[in-house]
């Protein structure tokens, strides 16, 4: 038996047969990648809670008061500048302290 290209290739036994790939649906768009099927959205598999904090946050940082004083904010800046400015520690401490009893209120009050 001699091993290698036989003069015979269409009668042998070991011969691929070759067919053409099939082709895919064309698309309405032009990107080439295969589409699967559409079926109705997967159930969602995490629950997600926002937390009264975080809408607080959110609720103030979109809203628009007219809390900005720009009479005030250029009579600070002016201020500066001119080496006038002084910081009153104690008021920035009160406020600070003020604000943590609200957060410790509020989630004492949430439990």
């Amino acid at each position: 038996m001699k091993i290698g290209n036989s003069p015979e290739g269409s009668g042998s036994s070991t011969k691929v047969e070759q067919r053409p790939a099939a082709r895919k649906p064309e698309s309405s768009g032009s990107s080439d990648i295969a589409r699967t099927p559409t079926t109705s959205a997967p159930a969602p598999s995490t629950q997600v809670a926002i937390s009264s904090t975080a809408k607080l946050a959110a609720s103030a940082a979109g809203s628009d008061d007219g809390s900005f004083d720009a009479a005030k904010v250029d009579r600070i800046a002016k201020a500066i500048s001119e080496g006038k400015f002084t910081i009153n520690a104690k008021a920035i401490a009160d406020k600070l302290v003020s604000n943590a009893q609200e957060l410790l209120d509020a989630r004492a009050n949430k439990h």
